[in-house]
């Protein structure tokens, strides 16, 4: 396997009154041809959004997305009718499959949200829309990565990709192993 590294200050940012985003592929106002995506996954966003600001209704198409709040509440709400708010401990998945409107907005109105945006392209086009909300705090441990997105069940989320992702909190110094779920031959 092809080993790829980029630091975190070579990312693409976008900064505005409301928004500070740090993009790893290209998206938004940042476009780098050497990164538009690695293998299925197209987008890895790292958004800090002010108090009571938010991406506002949108559509999507055809793409799994993962939001995974790292500090404060985010509030989902969807044309299919969903309406969660999420923080720490949990995830949020959707597949846009044949189209969906749907809003990401920071679920408090005194402290900022922190999370991660991440879009997947799908194994499978045109499914329906489907949306889901997560705990994942029963399977995280210090120390561990825990599987927290799969595409055959064996994680809290599925997703409509050959994808797996882990999460921890793995303190400075430690080492830990990570298993590859299958090759990525031509990634």
């Amino acid at each position: 396997m092809k080993k790829v590294i980029d630091k975190a200050e070579s990312r693409g940012r976008a900064l505005y009154d409301w928004l500070d985003s740090h993009h790893t592929f290209s998206f938004d106002t940042y476009y780098n041809p050497r990164r538009m995506n690695f293998g299925a996954l197209r987008v890895l966003n790292d958004d800090r959004v002010e108090a009571g600001k938010g991406f506002g209704t949108h559509p999507h198409k055809n793409m799994e997305i993962i939001s995974i709040p790292l500090k404060g509440k985010l509030k989902h709400g969807d044309s299919n009718k969903n309406s969660r708010t999420i923080t720490i401990g949990d995830i949020q998945t959707m597949s846009a499959g044949t189209g969906i409107y749907h809003s990401e907005m920071n679920g408090s109105d005194t402290e900022p949200v922190e999370f991660l945006q991440i879009w997947v392209m799908p194994e499978k086009l045109n499914t329906p829309p489907a949306y889901r909300d997560y705990d994942i705090r029963p399977f995280l441990r210090k120390n561990e990565l825990a599987l927290i997105v799969s595409p055959d069940g064996d994680a809290p989320a599925k997703m409509l990709q050959q994808t797996w992702f882990s999460i921890g909190e793995i303190e400075a110094g430690k080492k830990i192993g990570y298993h590859m779920h299958q090759s990525h031959a031509g990634v």
